[in-house]
């Protein structure tokens, strides 16, 4: 792809840039957005993410601009389902509404930094085992699994960072503003808040698990990984208070992540196949007869899964509010009826 150093700075200085921008104009000041803001600024970062796969493939040419693509969709994706723990985070540890915003800022950032060095260090090892599509790939797979049939109910209370914490630290039970800690009577105690951050920060760590491996699937370019990452967490903070109310309607979600993750998965061993240099397999030699699965594929299916799953879970939560309403309703009319 030719990404030079400087190009590499000035994605990085203007990325930490917005983020900076994003704390004085939005978020130092504390308070809950309103819809129409946060609508405005999930178009305009949503907006910006597309113009710039446009520009790469325009630059660089439209496979690039199709791995762009892809692993924004599969990041975006993913960070909806990191948003519906923030929810339970905040949740959990009844952050008021004015406060959460710093909480999100925040907890993006460390995503950010987290997935940056995951990002080094997969291209580190692709750059020199071509053996470690294998382990990515099967790390997917059990992923998947877990992202299908486990559950998101767990008390982040009860993490054990977070008890940690609790043991050797000064807590006060209040919050006080959106401070981290606060000095009572000369002695320094830390507030509730500390305590969300780390269990946000944890929360990312898992989450740079899951999303670092599922997009090298897609691409093997570290700029193309790192901005498809970056766009997809900016507007995250806007995202979550725009569709708030929604997250819980998105009952499949979890089961269209898991098909994404089995697909890239499956598309990461089969690529191993194609590069293989491990002895006890083919005799070393790379397997041939494996189908290498183009990137409009990929693009194309991952944006189906997403659609499906999306409208599935709609038209469950729909069905499930009507037949929870009909007995009251019957109710209703019996009551009116006597």
């Amino acid at each position: 792809m030719g990404v030079t150093p400087l190009i590499w700075i000035i994605t990085i200085a203007v990325t930490v840039a917005f983020f900076i921008w994003e704390f004085y104009a939005h978020v130092r000041k504390p308070h809950e957005p309103t819809i129409a803001e946060s609508a405005k600024w999930s178009v305009f970062y949503i907006a910006l993410a597309l113009l710039f796969g446009v520009g790469i493939g325009m630059v660089s040419g439209w496979q690039f601009g199709g791995e762009y693509f892809a692993g924004y969709l599969t990041e975006k994706a993913l960070s909806v389902d990191n948003l519906f723990v923030f929810l339970l985070v905040m949740s959990a540890f009844a952050v008021p509404k004015m406060y959460q915003q710093k909480v999100l800022l925040i907890g993006i950032a460390i995503a950010l930094i987290m997935r940056g060095i995951f990002i080094a260090v997969g291209a580190t090892l692709i750059a020199n085992f071509s053996w470690i599509f294998y382990i990515f790939g099967a790390l997917l797979l059990v992923l998947a699994y877990r992202q299908a049939f486990a559950s998101h109910d767990s008390d982040p209370q009860n993490l054990r960072l977070v008890k940690f914490a609790r043991r050797h630290l000064p807590f006060v039970d209040q919050y006080h503003e959106d401070k981290l800690s606060v000095r009572i009577d000369s002695k320094r105690f830390f507030t509730p808040m500390l305590l969300v951050i780390i269990a946000i920060g944890f929360v990312d760590l898992i989450f740079a698990v899951d999303s670092i491996p599922a997009i090298y699937g897609l691409t093997e370019e570290a700029y193309i990984v790192f901005t498809a990452n970056a766009f997809a967490l900016m507007g995250l903070r806007q995202l979550y208070f725009l569709i708030g109310g929604l997250l819980e309607r998105l009952v499949y979600l979890a089961q269209g992540l898991a098909v994404i993750l089995s697909f890239i998965g499956i598309k990461l061993i089969s690529h191993a196949l194609k590069v293989n240099e491990l002895p006890f397999i083919n005799g070393g030699e790379p397997v041939k007869w494996v189908p290498e699965i183009p990137i409009w594929f990929s693009l194309g299916f991952i944006a189906t899964t997403i659609v499906v799953a999306t409208v599935l879970s709609l038209l469950k939560t729909r069905k499930d509010a009507k037949r929870e309403a009909a007995p009251e309703d019957a109710a209703a009319e019996r009551e009116v009826a006597s």
